[in-house]
């Protein structure tokens, strides 16, 4: 028979140090030399990115390329992207070239050998000064072509952008003249593709004040004898259209993915030698349904051209499945298997496609799927620590009716934990988790920081608010000019959905999440009184210091296009962030903050808390050293969960099993 215990105080085994224990999501997986190649975040060594290799046979042998503290991964953007290219090297093994987050130069390694990896990029005068991803093997494996981004002065815009060709021997790593600029016709550059014959290079190109998902253009140009890259044409994309993806199908003719008819679906363009469009572009399978997403990452692969014609494809509404499309029928035939989302990262090698899936009872996993057999493979490169399933939540997709009728779709995550019960006619608390972006999507899969609340008796409802992928481009203009108002209504929409169902208990909702969603929480602190408390992590708070210095430059002119242009709209800045509105938050909050953020730098939430102070509001304000945006360190997403269950303990009048810290707020 269950123990009968209080939502929130239920007993669980899945503490904080759990949800770190293992390795993070894996990322830009590649097939070279007979083995699969990805990187992988490591929590308990710094949060460092580790390179790993494995085999294509499907067992569990793996090494780490690189130890420890060597970290495979770049600042471009802030946000990164794929940062190493596998070169093949004449018989005695690959070389990996990779960028090094600590001094962001490009490195040249051979796994196996003696010596150390060495530098191929100069040295900048400012740190990190030169940044590099999206590396390709150029002209005769003697170079490698790039996206460079150059940090010029002190100001976050003083920024450009090149695809530049860094020598492989060497030799630019005391000689800056020795990277070749190629490209620098756009300020925002992206996936620099060669031709087959390599006589062309494609790259996807935009500039300020448009995002990657409001208007890009897939640009072209030839490549001389020399090496030499002519004049760029654009042969897709322009203004409210945007390619995401393009990659070489044959030496004429490009696939990509763009959503001229408003959603991502999947083109082909044929081209003539001076790489100009011969008629027009084909759409290979018109779908209501996205081929693609949002390029917050440089990199991103939601297709992979197959050796016999084919094209492996990741798709979907909501969520995303791995299919096989015939392009010369438009036929599309999903892969077999029990996974319920695949991220955008593919490589073929002949019959199989390596990518990386989960499902709701399974991590994200390097994957193995059979295009012929249209099968998913069981490829597990590392055992995972088993979690017992009893304690994993059962979530369920559902669309929710928000203002004025419009769709909000959302994953619900009810308690669970089949060795404890709840007092009859007690309802749980649940707390409305909001994705990052904001054009982003929170995919419904397994998640231990899901089940560390879900398995004490928390509900846990995930957002996908109006303004977030996966549900085509009208569902992301939701949030044109609308920042602040439609997220907040959706957010607080679905929680009261949840207490009329009589699902949630409307005296124990809480709100949280991080950068854009930290931004909503605030908001929704700020402008309803639907939730008891809030925990805002890394968030922006102060709309018109962000759009005047207080960001990078990839976001530097997002609030154009989600608040209104800048400065005739200054006043709705103003009207709309939380911190001028202090006086109407009322109710409990924790604030986390990494000290090393560029994106959402410490200084806005060091202004808004010293704003709080002696309000009479109980906060805490927890700062984080060597933490950027987003936590990676081990120590740190511990502290932060467990602040998180004091919090709403706290606030929601429960008290907490295990040894957990009991957070101290003031006033």
């Amino acid at each position: 028979m269950s123990e009968v215990v209080p939502h929130g105080a239920w007993p669980s085994p899945i503490d904080a140090p759990t949800v770190t224990g293992i390795h993070g999501k894996p990322g830009w997986v590649s097939v070279a030399d007979s083995h699969l190649w990805w990187v992988e975040p490591v929590p308990a060594e710094g949060g460092r990115v580790a390179l790993v290799r494995g085999s294509v046979a499907g067992d569990s042998r793996r090494d780490v390329v690189l130890p420890a503290p060597w970290n495979v991964r770049s600042r471009v953007h802030e946000y990164g992207g794929r940062p190493y290219v596998v070169v093949p090297s004449g018989g005695v093994g690959p070389e990996v070239v990779f960028a090094e987050f600590s001094d962001q130069r490009l490195y040249r390694y051979r796994p196996g050998a003696d010596a150390a990896p060495q530098p191929l990029t100069p040295a900048p005068a400012r740190h990190a000064g030169y940044r590099y991803v999206e590396p390709i093997v150029g002209p005769g494996a003697s170079e490698i072509w790039c996206i460079r981004e150059e940090h010029t002065g002190p100001a976050p815009t003083d920024v450009t952008r090149a695809i530049v060709a860094v020598p492989l021997d060497g030799s630019a790593a005391a000689d800056p003249a020795g990277v070749r600029v190629l490209v620098t016709d756009r300020h925002f550059l992206a996936c620099p593709r060669r031709s087959p014959d390599g006589r062309q290079l494609s790259w996807i190109g935009w500039g300020h004040p448009a995002m990657p998902w409001d208007s890009t253009e897939l640009r072209v140009a030839t490549i001389g004898a020399d090496g030499v890259v002519g004049p760029p044409g654009t042969v897709a994309g322009g203004p409210d259209e945007a390619v995401v993806q393009a990659e070489w199908e044959l030496p004429d003719t490009l696939l990509y993915v763009s959503d001229p008819d408003g959603w991502w679906n999947l083109h082909r363009v044929q081209l003539n030698d001076a790489g100009r469009p011969v008629g027009d572009a084909v759409n290979l399978c018109r779908r209501e349904e996205e081929f693609g997403g949002a390029l917050w990452v440089l990199g991103m692969q939601w297709f992979q051209p197959l050796s016999d014609g084919r094209v492996a494809v990741v798709h979907g509404r909501s969520s995303t499945r791995l299919g096989v499309l015939d392009t010369a029928t438009g036929d599309l035939t999903d892969v077999a298997g029990d996974h319920t989302e695949w991220a955008a990262t593919l490589a073929g090698s002949g019959a199989t496609v390596y990518g990386v899936a989960a499902s709701h009872d399974r991590p994200y996993q390097v994957t193995a799927a059979d295009v012929v057999g249209l099968q998913t493979l069981s490829h597990e490169p590392e055992a995972l620590a088993p979690v017992d399933e009893a304690l994993l939540p059962h979530p369920s997709a559902r669309t929710f009716s928000g203002k004025d009728g419009r769709e909000i779709h959302a994953s619900v995550y009810p308690p669970r934990n089949e060795y404890v019960a709840a007092p009859d006619g007690e309802l749980p608390p649940y707390v409305v988790f909001v994705h990052g972006g904001p054009t982003s999507r929170a995919p419904m899969v397994y998640d231990l920081e899901v089940a560390y609340f879900t398995s004490r008796g928390i509900g846990v409802v995930e957002v996908n608010y109006g303004g977030s992928t996966g549900h085509g481009r009208a569902y992301r203009n939701r949030l044109r000019e609308s920042w602040g108002v439609v997220d907040v209504e959706d957010c607080a929409a679905v929680a009261q959905a949840l207490v009329d169902d009589g699902l949630a208990d409307p005296a124990r909702l809480a709100i949280r999440g991080g950068s854009a969603g930290g931004w909503t929480t605030a908001a929704a602190l700020a402008f309803t009184d639907v939730f008891r408390c809030g925990v805002i992590m890394f968030p922006i708070l102060d709309l018109a210091g962000w759009r005047t210095g207080e960001t990078h430059d990839f976001e530097s002119q997002y609030l154009e296009s989600l608040i209104g242009a800048w400065p005739a709209t200054a006043q709705r800045y103003r009207d709309r962030s939380p911190s001028n509105h202090l006086d109407q938050i009322a109710v409990p909050f924790l604030l986390l903050q990494g000290l090393e953020d560029e994106i959402c730098p410490p200084v806005q939430a060091e202004r808004f808390v010293a704003a709080m102070a002696g309000r009479g509001i109980p906060h805490a304000y927890l700062t984080f050293e060597g933490e950027q945006h987003g936590f990676r360190q081990k120590e740190t997403i511990v502290t932060a969960l467990e602040a998180e269950l004091s919090l709403y303990a706290q606030t929601f009048g429960f008290e907490p099993a295990g040894d957990v810290p009991r957070l101290q707020l003031t006033t």
